[in-house]
């Protein structure tokens, strides 16, 4: 019989607002931030730390502090057994998910028995239009830019909306759905479980709970707020000159775009790090770990490079195909709002029922570290399924360049 992949634990960082000066985890080392949940993940669940096969991790931006492989550096700074490998992808959003993906895959083929996977985003290292992390995705290269233009991802999410017809109006809708519920969960403690608080090497607490949410948000306030990308759009994107607006009329001609996205109904810059620890089930009996949930199914679709965010929809499809399984037969979506039209498109795409979809809110109002996100999801998810006895939860995430992983994980 085929070893089940068993999620043991999960455990996350409070969410820290991403600006130098500003966040509670700003002017932190990525690795020690990392260390930080490693070192829980391990407390929690008891395990030897050379029992480990690997530490799969993910980050987006793999330059400076947050270069050098992450993963295996963060591992031994946590005081993880030299003999426990590290690895440090990236998928865009979605490296955090990819990681616990390929670890679940691993262990289903019979390749590994323990492993960690996650990841760390330290947005506060990495100012928007910085020299060093350009936004746009093709970094100037003209031959990839003439087969798939590809622009910033908050131009492309206005270009959706446009195409999809999805007014301002639904999506501060769903911004101001997301702070709330975000606000009512924190209140209630829902993502205690999870949480781990953080210290600076002194000993000193420097975050405890997220930073990013904004519970006093209206739809009035909302509806003050000017469209973030109108001006980006005719902003020069290298030395060739090339606009976005240039680059959206080279794949839709003649399109007016309705520019309808703001700081409001977007995700919030933020740092943070996640991790899960999964095992063979055949180990975790033997060596008395109790899972709190098995990997179903993972998958991860392509769609337009161009329209970069639309692959969550093809991806939920993909994964519940892998399990035969459909909509109905799952409990709790955690659909990464990266932009509001992403969630929006697929609840009218797929008619999902918005009432299990970010239940306890969205990056929209708790933030979106890039490379942790998609672990933080998985662990959120779970939390919640037990919290209210349900059975399944299905994670997906868009990613830049136009792609998407997805997750099932089943109660056990």
């Amino acid at each position: 019989m085929m070893n089940e992949a068993w999620i043991i634990d999960a455990c996350r960082s409070p969410r820290g607002i991403g600006k130098q000066g500003k966040g509670g985890l700003a002017g932190l080392h990525p690795q020690h931030l990392s260390a930080a949940i490693l070192t829980a993940l391990a407390a929690r669940s008891g395990v030897d730390s050379a029992e480990i096969d690997d530490v799969i991790w993910g980050t987006n931006s793999q330059i400076g502090l947050q270069s050098g492989d992450l993963g295996r550096l963060s591992a031994l700074a946590a005081g993880y057994a030299p003999t426990c490998g590290g690895i440090t992808i990236n998928r865009f959003c979605g490296s955090g998910l990819s990681a616990v993906n390929f670890a679940a895959a691993s262990i289903r083929a019979g390749f590994e028995q323990l492993l960690v996977a996650g990841g760390t985003e330290m947005m506060s290292l990495f100012p928007s239009f910085s020299k060093s992390q350009s936004p746009f995705v093709d970094r100037g290269n003209l031959e990839l830019r003439a087969l798939h233009p590809m622009t910033h991802q908050g131009i492309a999410a206005d270009v959706i909306a446009t195409l999809d017809g999805i007014g301002r109006d639904s999506l501060d809708q769903l911004a101001f759905i997301s702070q709330q519920r975000a606000a009512v969960a924190i209140q209630n403690r829902y993502f205690d479980q999870s949480l781990v608080s953080i210290y600076n090497a002194e000993g000193e607490l420097l975050l405890a709970r997220d930073e990013n949410p904004r519970p006093q948000t209206s739809r009035e306030s909302l509806a003050q707020l000017d469209p973030a990308f109108a001006a980006m759009a005719d902003h020069p994107m290298d030395e060739s000159g090339t606009t976005a607006r240039c680059l959206v009329q080279q794949r839709y001609p003649g399109l007016e775009m309705n520019f309808v996205h703001h700081a409001g109904n977007s995700s919030g810059v933020v740092d943070g790090s996640a991790a899960l620890l999964l095992a063979a089930s055949d180990f975790a009996r033997a060596h008395g770990l109790t899972p709190r949930a098995r990997v179903i199914a993972v998958a991860n679709a392509g769609d337009s490079p161009s329209l970069m965010l639309t692959a969550p929809g093809p991806a939920i499809e993909k994964v519940l195909a892998q399990a035969g399984l459909c909509v109905a037969d799952i409990d709790l979506f955690e659909i990464n709002e990266a932009f509001a039209v992403v969630v929006e498109k697929c609840v009218r795409d797929l008619e999902l029922d918005y009432n299990k979809v970010n239940v306890n809110g969205g990056a929209i109002a708790l933030g979106h570290p890039i490379g942790a996100t998609g672990a933080m999801l998985i662990g959120t998810v779970l939390d919640e399924l037990e919290r209210r006895g349900l059975h399944r939860g299905l994670v997906t995430m868009c990613t830049a360049a136009g792609m998407a992983p997805a997750i099932i994980i089943e109660r056990i």
